[in-house]
Order: structure tokens, then C-alpha cells, then sequence
């Protein structure tokens, strides 16, 4: 794992479900999901929207034991702003806003959710703020956007419409994804943020190529993925954290090190690698992440 150790756990997968299928609604917090998403943008048709929120509201306000977010429609539809009037309350532990591609599109609607929490009095600053990067121009302000000093805490990617907005052919290797995903690393890791969230991978029938997208997100640096079925959380869940070997791997790493410092020594080599500060300090990261699984 390559990323320097997140000031909160790592939230390795958020699984999307429609806001209009009461059904799935009720059975997808039993996913094993460490957070879920109820949608009330694309997954969720026109004529359903606005009854949806009170169906959402209800199923986080059941006892569960993973974070239970909502996802509004964009900031320039008729839809945003009631969505979050009507959603926001001690049941929401977050909200992800679909489409941003501006500083000002983020920095408003963390200001109407502050003022939803002064007034239910809520917190504030307690209800995470989750933007997805989805196009070109969301892509290219990336640094503005995080820059813009909002409660966002990670951003997630969405590669559906940033490769429609991008006239990108979305292949099953990924290959053409490797300069948004770098991008959205790089800009979070030097804003201050918590590695991003990977976008969803949407055949559910090739799981080779699902588990190879887990395994880019893995190198690439995020921290976790966006799911579109419950099928895919186990293999997200296990592919997000060290493996046996990189655990054993650290954990000799760290002692052999340890003992090398204890006798003045800062440069080592274990199996043949040189080992020096940097190394043993991604070797205590896997070990916190371990730990927190």
C-alpha cells in the first residue's frame, strides 16, 4: 500500500444503490459495505426524486452499522437544493455532490449545509462533503477545488462521464484512465486530503477486469472504490487492504529495522532490498492499515 497513513480510517468501499427501490434500499446496508450511497441522481428517475427523499431518510435513520450517504442531484438542476433540505438531519453521515467542476460549486453547498446544521442544530462541519470529479473542467480545477478551503475531507472520480465528457472509449484495462487517476492522487495528496475514492466499474459480468480495476486503484493510491452492486464489495473490501505477505513482509521490516536502529544503524537490507526510513515508514502504514480492518 503507498499511501502515507490517512488521518481517519480508510473507507475502502461506497455502494451505490437506487433512493426510488424501497427493496434495495432496505436490504443494502447488509452489504458489508463500509459505507453506502443512496442515489438520488442518475440511478433514480426523474418522476421519483422528490418522493425519494423521505424513502432515504427513513432507511438511515434504522440502526446500521456502516456510514450512509446521499448523493444529491448537480448544484444547476431543480432538484439540488430541496434534496438537501429535506435529507440533512443526525441520520446523514454524508453527502456526495455529483458534477463539480468549480470552487464555487463546492464552496456553496458546503454553505447551505452549514446553515441546515445551525438550524437542526446539528454540528457543524459534521456532515462529510464528498465531491465527485467527473469531467474535463472538474479535472483542470482540481487544485482550485480542493484549494477552496471546504469541509471536504477526499474526492472521489467518476469515469463514466468524464470519459462521455472526454470522448473517451472506456476499455476494459483502464489504460486511458491512468492521467485522471494520477491526477487525482497527486492534487489530494498535496491539498491535505485524504486519498481519493476510485470510480465504479460498470461490467458486472467480466470480473477479471473488475479485479484488475481494484488492483489499479490499489497502485494508483486511493484509498478506496465507488460500487454499483453488492457483489463487488467483498473482493473491494479484501483488494483495499495488505495482503498476508505484505503484512509479514512489514512486520519483519519494521523489527529488523528497529534492531539496526538500536544498534546505530539507519540503512539496511532485508531479502536483498535496501531498507532506510522511507521504506519502514510505509512498512508501519501497512501495519495501521491492517489494524483497522
Amino acid at each position: 500500500m503507498t499511501n502515507p497513513s490517512p488521518a481517519a480510517p480508510a473507507i475502502r468501499s461506497f455502494l451505490f444503490t437506487p433512493a426510488n427501490h424501497p427493496r434495495k434500499v432496505e436490504k443494502v446496508f447488509s452489504s458489508g459495505a463500509d459505507a453506502i450511497i443512496l442515489d438520488l441522481e442518475d440511478a433514480c428517475a426523474a418522476v421519483d426524486k422528490a418522493a425519494s427523499r423521505a424513502v432515504a431518510v427513513k432507511a438511515l435513520s434504522a440502526p446500521r452499522s456502516c456510514l450512509g450517504y446521499v448523493r444529491i442531484n448537480a448544484l444547476d438542476t431543480e432538484w439540488c437544493f430541496r434534496d438537501l433540505d429535506e435529507t440533512i438531519g443526525p441520520w446523514l453521515d454524508g453527502i456526495v455532490a455529483p458534477k463539480i467542476e468549480r470552487p464555487e460549486e463546492i464552496v456553496l453547498i458546503d454553505w447551505l449545509i452549514s446553515q441546515y446544521e445551525r438550524e437542526r442544530g446539528l454540528p457543524v462541519g459534521g456532515i462529510d462533503l464528498m465531491p465527485i470529479i467527473e469531467t474535463g473542467a472538474g479535472l483542470h480545477a482540481l487544485d482550485a477545488i480542493i484549494a477552496a478551503g471546504s469541509r471536504m475531507r477526499r474526492v472521489s472520480f467518476g469515469a463514466g462521464d468524464f470519459t462521455r465528457d472526454m470522448g473517451m472509449k472506456w476499455s476494459a484495462d483502464e489504460a486511458e484512465l491512468a492521467y485522471a487517476r494520477g491526477r487525482l492522487v497527486l492534487a489530494s495528496r498535496v491539498g491535505g486530503l485524504q486519498p481519493p475514492i476510485d470510480t465504479v466499474h460498470i461490467d458486472l459480468v467480466d470480473e477479471e477486469s473488475f479485479a484488475q480495476s481494484v488492483v489499479t486503484g490499489v497502485k494508483f493510491g486511493f484509498q478506496g472504490k465507488l460500487l454499483i452492486h453488492p457483489k463487488q464489495v467483498e473482493a473491494t473490501n479484501a483488494g483495499f487492504m495488505p495482503s498476508a505477505a505484505e503484512i509479514t513482509r512489514a512486520q519483519k521490516i519494521i523489527a529488523a529495522f528497529d534492531a539496526a536502529e538500536e544498534a546505530g544503524s539507519a540503512s539496511i537490507q532485508v531479502d536483498g532490498y535496501f531498507i532506510d526510513y522511507p521504506i519502514v515508514e510505509k512498512a508501519r502504514y501497512v501495519m495501521a492499515l491492517a489494524k483497522r480492518g
